[in-house]
């Protein structure tokens, strides 16, 4: 399986504080299936991004793990307008593994009424936006429609493997199985930031859903989509999903 969201670089942010517990964070991941994890640092108000500080991180753990899991780096981008216009100025800075896609964080507070015209300038600029953890935010559990609109147009989500399972209480879980149903989940990820409460494990999440959605989804979700975000390749959306005329933000500069 491919992990997508963590926190697992040390002293960057609110995740893994030192690099043993990084190294303690990448073996869970590989003994619970993880082959490949992205490492994806906050860039909020609280906690700055430094690209140079974030690779030479990945590299000393990389060293220390002895390979457990292949690592690669990414961001979890708060949608602010200071971080907006710097991703636009540098469309690589933030994304999955410097490629296309990049992981939206909304703030708890607010949503933009323009989100889909940001969205839009972030796909011109080539970056495709994928919402993380829908579910877990109460103001877009209110907006399913709008979210539907996102991903109808090009849009991506993102949902915590833990939320499935009852880790972030019942109204998340419920959410999930909304969006689920309504095949506007495309990746499931763990928001990893320690080996306790809130682990870098995705197997219990894949069971879940073997369980109650199929193999074939589970495995989409986990494993191939995840993958595709690593090399740019297009994700897997589910038939419910799919637009059926509109033009989806990502064919523009696809």
């Amino acid at each position: 399986m491919i992990d997508i969201h963590s926190h697992v670089l040390f002293g960057l942010d609110d995740g893994a504080k030192t690099i043993e517990e990084s190294v303690a964070m990448l073996q869970m991941a590989a003994e619970n299936g993880t082959t490949d994890l992205v490492a994806t640092p906050h860039a909020n108000p609280q906690y700055s991004f430094d690209p140079g500080l974030i690779e030479e991180r990945r590299q000393q753990l990389e060293a220390a793990a002895g390979g457990a899991v292949r690592l690669y780096t990414g961001c979890d981008f708060h949608l602010s307008y200071d971080n907006i216009q710097d991703a636009l100025a540098q469309p690589r800075k933030y994304t999955i593994n410097h490629q296309c896609y990049l992981l939206v964080e909304f703030s708890d507070l607010l949503i933009f009424k323009n989100t889909a015209e940001i969205f839009g300038r972030l796909a011109d600029a080539g970056m495709i936006p994928i919402v993380t953890h829908p579910e877990r935010n109460a103001l877009l559990r209110q907006r399913v429609d709008e979210i539907a609109s996102w991903v109808d147009q090009g849009a991506y989500v993102q949902v915590t493997a833990q939320s499935l399972t009852g880790r972030f209480g019942r109204r998340a879980r419920e959410f999930s199985r909304v969006l689920l149903d309504r095949r506007l989940v495309h990746i499931i990820a763990s928001d990893a930031h320690d080996c306790e409460s809130r682990p870098p494990v995705l197997r219990e999440a894949h069971q879940w859903l073997c369980e109650y959605y199929g193999e074939a989804l589970a495995d989409t979700l986990t494993t191939g989509n995840p993958g595709a975000t690593l090399t740019g390749e297009s994700l897997e959306l589910p038939a419910a999903a799919v637009a059926s005329s509109s033009r989806r933000w990502y064919q523009i500069w696809r």
